[in-house]
């Protein structure tokens, strides 16, 4: 039988709300009560939009703001069937936890830690009745197991909005042990307790990591079937993440951990002025020295090995990690330096300084050892690679990067797991029409299971097969929720859906796979992101990242129809589905 999906996905609406009062509700939680229209269904732009919908105990809406207070000028653009982040410069968007939805009162209240710092903070402390505020989402809801004994809620001040409403709501009957972190007891609030619930308030500074591990590893662990959930600074909770899966031994699917913020280690320096610029001269190009040394450092086990056994010698680790000769100590002063490690001078021992307990973290993990890691080290072929016009992911290798994850399953899965977030921008494909006559379809690349879950969000239940020889057998079975309905043998279908198919191909291998494509169907959908993600801090870099895995940059509308026309199709129509993706519909010719 399949797991549960962990997440209910919704529409993503851009809608516009008024401030209708604020109040105190303690000395550090300031609410907003907001109200609009826009709450319920309407109507903009001739585009119908469901009303507002976060059934979540831990929801996120997007705020959106501006650093020059021209917020309109900051909005996404909204599509029929989600949002497209287009550039500007001076937008701000922070998330925020619904603390209560009144769908028969029209209002959504919001609480903002008071902390004197931050746009969200700053706009609380000046609102005002008749003050709007835009906002997008969520775009899912997370989904607790049906079946549990108790519930673990764990936070800092920020958590108090999910855990309050969690409490008010119950969306499961269960025991609920919470703890929480407050910067001093003014931020206790009144919390809807049951008899056996127990919570525990522990003072500590904001983001204190110790104190947070020190307080979760003090609590009891009940019996039965449970659930952590954790929200708090994000370098905080790298510890009790490590702890509640490595000692508690809490499986994966029974934990969710999220940074609801990140500590600035120092304050930002004001933007300079034009003199400042100027004095300052150019910027420097950042080394990969310290990449590389990260990377070595988390491929040979010298983080585990620090977070597992702090106080370990420099000798001691070499012995542990099977290292011979200096090489440890060739290491231990750049990790130093980097503040990967503290200690390395021959002090009490070597303990994991800031930079490594970030790389605890496996997303942090994945930046240096995963897929992203390996075509980032192809850049090193980027001149031949432009000057051969081929890609530097086959200088470096010998292969195309299809060629290589098909023959890797560890890579493939990678690939899919990065699609993931596929399913969120999906709703504009389900309800197209095209599907109102479709009986069978032929899904391949890594985005499939994410298309197969968009479907059975919307309702969708054609009959699923998957191109084996496109997708490597296996891979997208542990992914899928309903493996039911689905046929492992390509055959003639009513559609395909090539998702993110043709992201690690050439283009003489994406005409191989849509010739192949044509026959099977008439009618194929190819899933794509055409230009960078707008809130993206790499946006400039999407581009390169295509061309060294494939040999072509970000390919656009003009690019897949020339790949279609090559191989016998004719572009139908494009469906835009925000982020920079969309779905290109092909005809046979």
């Amino acid at each position: 039988m399949a797991a549960q999906r962990a997440y209910t996905t919704h529409p993503l609406v851009l809608r516009r709300v008024t401030v209708r009062r604020v109040h105190e509700v303690t000395p550090r939680m300031r609410r907003v009560v907001l109200g609009g229209e826009d709450l319920a269904a309407f109507t903009r732009d001739g585009t119908a939009h469901p009303a507002f919908a976060a059934p979540g105990f831990d929801d996120h809406i997007k705020l959106i703001l501006a650093a020059d207070g021209d917020v309109r000028a900051a909005l996404p653009a909204q599509l029929p069937h989600g949002i497209e982040w287009t550039p500007a410069q001076h937008r701000l968007t922070r998330d925020y936890t619904p603390r209560r939805v009144d769908q028969r009162a029209g209002e959504l209240h919001l609480d903002f830690v008071v902390h004197g710092e931050g746009p969200a903070e700053a706009w609380s402390a000046s609102a005002r009745e008749g003050d709007e505020l835009w906002f997008v989402g969520p775009k899912s809801s997370l989904r607790l197991p049906e079946r549990l004994d108790w519930i673990l809620l764990i936070g800092d001040e920020t958590a108090l909005p999910a855990i309050g409403r969690f409490l008010d709501e119950r969306p499961l009957d269960a025991p609920a042990h919470i703890l929480v972190t407050v910067s001093d007891d003014a931020a206790r609030q009144e919390l809807a307790l049951r008899d056996g619930d127990t919570i525990r308030w522990v003072v500590a500074e904001p983001g204190d990591a110790a104190a947070l591990d020190a307080a979760v590893r003090a609590l009891p662990a009940p019996a039965g079937e449970g659930f952590a959930w954790a929200a708090a600074e994000s370098r905080a909770l790298l510890p009790v993440r490590r702890y509640l899966q490595r000692e508690r031994r809490l499986p994966k699917d029974r934990v969710n951990i999220t940074g609801y913020w990140h500590r600035e280690e120092s304050a930002a320096p004001e933007a300079p002025g034009p003199a400042d610029a100027a004095a300052q001269g150019p910027a420097e190009i950042p080394s990969p020295l310290p990449w590389l040394v990260a990377r070595a450092a988390l491929q040979l086990g010298v983080v585990d090995a620090v977070a597992d056994a702090p106080g370990l010698s420099a000798d001691a680790l070499a012995t542990r990690l099977g290292v011979p000769g200096p090489g440890i100590g060739v290491l231990l002063p750049l990790l130093a330096a980097y503040d990967v490690v503290v200690g390395a001078d021959g002090g009490a021992g070597l303990r994991l300084g800031p930079a490594g307990e970030e790389l605890l973290d496996d997303h942090e993990r994945e930046e240096y050892t995963g897929h992203e890691a390996e075509l980032l080290l192809a850049l090193a072929h980027l001149a031949p690679a432009l000057r051969g016009g081929t890609s530097p992911w086959r200088l470096a290798s010998g292969a195309t990067l299809h060629d290589t994850v098909t023959h890797d399953a560890d890579r493939y899965g990678e690939l899919v797991e990065e699609c993931e977030q596929l399913v969120f921008l999906l709703t504009g494909l389900t309800a197209d029409p095209l599907w109102g006559h479709v009986g069978t379809c032929l899904l391949t690349g890594p985005g499939s299971a994410s298309v197969i879950a968009a479907l059975d969000d919307a309702g969708r239940r054609p009959r699923l097969r998957i191109a084996e020889e496109a997708t490597p057998a296996g891979v997208l079975r542990g992914h899928i929720t309903a493996p039911d309905r689905i046929d492992w043998t390509a055959g003639p279908a009513d559609v395909a859906v090539a998702a993110k198919a043709l992201a690690h191909r050439t283009d003489e291998e994406g005409v191989q796979l849509l010739t192949r494509l044509a026959g099977w169907t008439g009618t194929a959908v190819l899933v794509e992101a055409s230009r960078p993600d707008g809130l993206s801090p790499h946006a400039a870099e999407a581009a390169l990242h295509a061309y060294t895995a494939t040999g072509s940059p970000l390919r656009d509308s003009a690019a897949i129809a020339a790949l279609a026309q090559r191989s016998g199709w004719t572009v139908d129509r494009t469906i835009a589905l925000g982020w920079g993706t969309e779905a290109t519909v092909l005809r046979r010719a």
